[in-house]
């Protein structure tokens, strides 16, 4: 067995959900889940399927995000597993629990915009996500002032009143 490191490539503000599933369906319902959940939403879908053909399956609204998500799926290379990017102002908040209900979803490995790298391990067989690395190390314990200011950033963008 050998581990590798695959970086996730995306512009700097783009989020995205990495995951686990099982069977070709997985592509269509989750495409149906984000329509249903956001009205407009931008975003691209890729799985990879873990037999017969191995295709990775992809489908979207937004050709950007679709290929974000057919191309770093492919560099991550394990099977059974789906990345999902969501267009600029699309936030993995709102669509998660969505996600999360498809039948054929087993596991969320990360919803990020941050920096994310993808640890694999890699067999005879194939390919296997065993983890992530989401963002950076923390630098310490907010304080009165860090506290204020989170209460303050999530009023001015609405997601408290």
């Amino acid at each position: 067995m050998e581990l590798k490191v695959v970086t996730v490539n995306k512009p700097e503000m783009i989020n995205f959900i990495l995951g686990q599933s099982h069977f070709i369906k997985t592509v269509e319902d989750i495409h149906e889940a984000l329509v249903n959940s956001v009205p407009g939403i931008k975003f691209g879908v890729a799985f990879s399927e873990a037999s017969g053909p191995c295709l990775i399956r992809w489908s979207g609204t937004d050709e950007e995000m679709i290929e974000l998500a057919a191309s770093n799926l492919q560099a991550i290379g394990c099977g059974h597993s789906f990345i999902i990017f969501l267009g600029e102002c699309f936030y993995p908040v709102n669509v998660l629990k969505a996600i999360q209900q498809v039948p054929e979803v087993c596991r969320i490995f990360c919803a990020t915009a941050n920096p994310t790298e993808v640890i694999v391990a890699e067999t005879d067989q194939g390919r296997g996500i065993l983890g992530v690395v989401d963002g950076f190390i923390p630098q310490g314990v907010e304080g009165d002032k860090e506290i204020q200011e989170r209460k303050d950033f999530l009023r001015m963008i609405g997601y408290k009143l």
